[in-house]
Parts: structure tokens; C-alpha cells; sequence
């Protein structure tokens, strides 16, 4: 097992570095993996990136292996893939998901890595945390068979909630965006898409993940009379504002938020959080989540990746990271 590695941090608002990394001897109940991929998690990241995670929020928003405290220096991140190179000889040379920072290699606990299932190639298994937040929200929202739902807001969270949410019996899943070339990553998850304003009204549940008050406001004006929003955006410490005299109270509307930070109140007697992991990684032995995948850059690209995803200069969904030695 190696001894060096390299870690990515955030050192400064908008500022990120690699910096070296001593890694200690795995443990008995250790394991050493060298990481293949790790993906961006576009949204949360980049809103710690830029340092905008509220003081109120450190404690919750902490990642398993989180180093550092926020605001900065921090080390942050969680899907990572890897191999394991180092450990209990039923998980030595398999490929596992960890909920990782963007790091060469690293020892954990063998309780924190799951392996990744046959079927499953390395640099789609990196969404199975993203997926997880899809499962955790359907478990929250629990959509009925013949369910009239929208999903606004086609990022990497919202692509994969319309694709679990298409699975249930005839269910009609619409794709909302105010980006039209989202489209083609609705057709290829089997969904209908369309512009904010010519999406369907009349929804039974509407999930919004678009971190904007005007995807909020627009998920409201979609509901049928008692639907739900399931909302699923972080806005950080950006305000967020909504007109609420119009249906709102007439049509006894509700907003509830979903987080991937528990397990659902649904589920939380009889699943856990590896369950729940496990679970998102069977759902990727779809292909249609390569969809998802729409960049490649290297480890040593990230200080520079992170800075255009702040600006907005580097379009896309999941930002895939390779290393070394793939």
C-alpha cells in the first residue's frame, strides 16, 4: 500500500490547491484504496468552494472525511471509486464507493467502502451518492402508481430523481429546465422535458432541485390542489423568495424539504444508510446514467475546474475526475 498520496482543498474562497498527504498503515479492520474516479457534486461544492455554506449549517454539512472546518481550509467531497489495495482478502482488488473527498488514495474503515456491483463500470458507480439523494427524496415524496410528477431543475440530482422516479407504474415524469439542451439528457432517461413555461400543470407531486427562488415559485404553480414539493435544493446562504398569495393557501399546498443527511422518516425503521448506498448502486446498473456524464478532467486539473464551475464557465453535469494510474 502506498504512503504518499495528494488531496485536494479548498484553501481560501474560490481558491483550491493539491497538497501532499501522508497516509498511515491500514488497520485490522482497515482498508487502503487507491481512488480511479471521484465526481463533482456540482452544486453543494461549489456553494462550499466559494465559501457559502451558513455558520449555523457547519456542523450538519460536515462529510464523512471531512478535514479541515468550514468556512476554510477544508478537504470536501463524497464520490469517490477506488480499488482496493489493502484490506480483508473478500474486498482486496475490488472496486468500491466511498464517500470521499477528491484524494489519490486514502485508508478508511472497510465498514465505510461498499463494493461497487458487477455491471456497474467504475466511472458511473462515482453518482451512486447522487443517486442515493434521488432514493432518499421517493422514499420522502412516496409517489403513487399513476403519479403525475415533475421534476424542476435539471441538474445532476434532478436528472437522477426523474430517472429512479420513472421506474414506478405508470407514472408520467416531466424533465423542467430553463436550459433547452437538457432535453437530450431527459430523452436519453426516458422522460419527457420542457421549458419552464410550457411545463404540465395539475401535478400530484412536484421535486424541485433547482436551487433558485424562481424554480420554487414555478414548482408551486405546477401542483395540483394538495400536492407537495419535495424540495431537495440547497441555496446555502443565498435568501430565497416566494410569492405565496396566490394557490398556496387555496389549494392547501405543501413544501417539504427532503435531505440525504438521514435516512427517511419511511424507512429509517427497517433501512440503513448502507442500505440505502446499496440500493442507489443497483439502480446504476442502468446505462442510461452515462448520461449523466458529460466531462472528463484530471486530479490535477481541480483547482482550475473548481474556479470555472464558480463562474460558470465550465458547463455540464457530473464533472467525472480520473487519476493517475487508471
Amino acid at each position: 500500500m502506498r504512503r504518499e498520496a495528494y488531496a485536494f482543498w479548498i484553501g481560501s474562497p474560490g481558491a483550491g490547491e493539491i497538497r501532499a498527504v501522508t497516509l498511515p498503515a491500514p488497520g485490522p479492520d482497515e482498508v487502503g484504496v487507491r481512488t480511479v474516479h471521484s465526481g463533482i457534486s456540482r452544486g453543494t461544492e461549489t456553494l462550499v468552494f466559494a465559501g457559502g455554506v451558513p455558520a449555523s449549517q457547519y456542523a450538519v454539512m460536515r462529510a464523512p472525511f471531512q478535514e479541515g472546518d468550514f468556512p476554510w481550509p477544508v478537504k470536501y467531497g463524497y464520490l469517490n471509486v477506488g480499488v482496493v489495495e489493502a484490506g480483508p482478502p473478500e474486498l482486496l482488488g475490488r472496486t468500491v464507493f466511498c464517500l470521499y473527498p477528491h484524494q489519490t488514495a486514502y485508508v478508511v474503515p472497510a465498514s465505510a467502502v461498499i463494493a461497487v456491483p458487477d455491471g456497474v463500470p467504475p466511472a458511473r458507480a462515482v453518482l451512486a451518492g447522487t443517486v442515493e439523494t434521488a432514493v432518499n427524496a421517493l422514499w420522502d415524496a412516496a409517489p403513487l402508481v399513476g403519479d403525475r410528477i415533475t421534476v424542476v431543475g435539471a441538474g445532476m440530482v434532478g436528472c437522477c430523481v426523474a430517472a429512479v422516479a420513472a421506474r414506478f407504474p405508470g407514472v408520467h415524469v416531466q424533465l423542467v429546465d430553463a436550459d433547452p439542451a437538457r432535453a437530450g439528457v431527459a430523452a436519453a432517461l426516458g422522460v419527457e422535458f420542457a421549458l419552464p413555461a410550457d411545463a404540465h400543470e395539475g401535478r400530484d407531486l412536484v421535486v424541485h432541485a433547482s436551487a433558485t427562488s424562481a424554480g420554487l415559485q414555478r414548482s408551486l404553480e405546477l401542483l395540483a390542489p394538495e400536492g407537495t414539493v419535495i424540495e431537495l435544493s440547497w441555496y446555502g446562504d443565498r435568501a430565497v423568495s416566494l410569492s405565496l398569495g396566490g394557490e398556496f393557501h387555496s389549494g392547501r399546498l405543501t413544501i417539504r424539504s427532503s435531505q440525504v443527511g438521514t435516512v427517511s422518516p419511511a424507512r429509517r425503521g427497517s433501512r440503513t444508510f448502507a442500505d440505502r448506498l446499496a440500493l442507489a448502486l443497483e439502480l446504476l446498473k442502468d446505462p442510461a446514467f452515462d448520461a449523466l456524464i458529460t466531462n472528463e478532467l484530471r486530479f490535477d486539473q481541480l483547482p482550475d475546474v473548481f474556479a470555472r464551475l464558480a463562474t460558470g464557465d465550465l458547463p455540464g453535469l457530473c464533472h467525472l475526475i480520473t487519476y493517475d494510474g487508471d
